[in-house]
């Protein structure tokens, strides 16, 4: 099986991108291909690049509070391009009200602030396959 390829993004206009930075690190450590758009990318873009790039998992980071709107509009966008088999997972500032409602939506994990590293890169790392065998 090949290497676990998962998109991290920042949508929105949040411009704090150091713990992206760290879990794309601990991915690649881990033995992911990682594909890093960088900040203020919109849904659209990220799509595009989960198709270009052929990713098996797609990771935001959001601390803007503007998490909701973001993850509903990449989730359209991505159903939009027949990708609904490709996990978003979110990290960054969210209350736990809002986790449950990112989940709702269709969100496969989210990661608030204080999740450990290897907790984020364990989750992420396992959904990866779950996409591959179903293709």
């Amino acid at each position: 099986m090949s290497a676990p390829r998962v998109l991290l993004a920042k949508p929105g206009l949040d411009g704090h991108d150091r713990g992206i930075k760290v879990v794309a690190m601990g991915l690649r450590d881990a033995g992911a291909e990682v594909v890093y758009l960088g900040l203020r990318r919109t849904p659209a873009e990220i799509v595009q690049a989960a198709i270009q790039e052929d990713v098996d998992v797609i990771g935001i980071s959001v601390l803007s509070g503007a998490h909701v709107a973001l993850v509903r509009e990449l989730l359209a966008e991505r159903d939009a391009h027949d990708l609904a088999d490709v996990p978003v997972v979110l990290g960054g500032t969210v209350p736990e009200r809002d986790a449950d409602k990112l989940r709702e939506l269709g969100v496969a994990a989210v990661y608030p602030v204080g999740a450990s590293l290897a907790e984020v890169i364990e989750g992420i790392l396992l959904l990866a396959p779950e996409r591959r065998r179903a293709s």
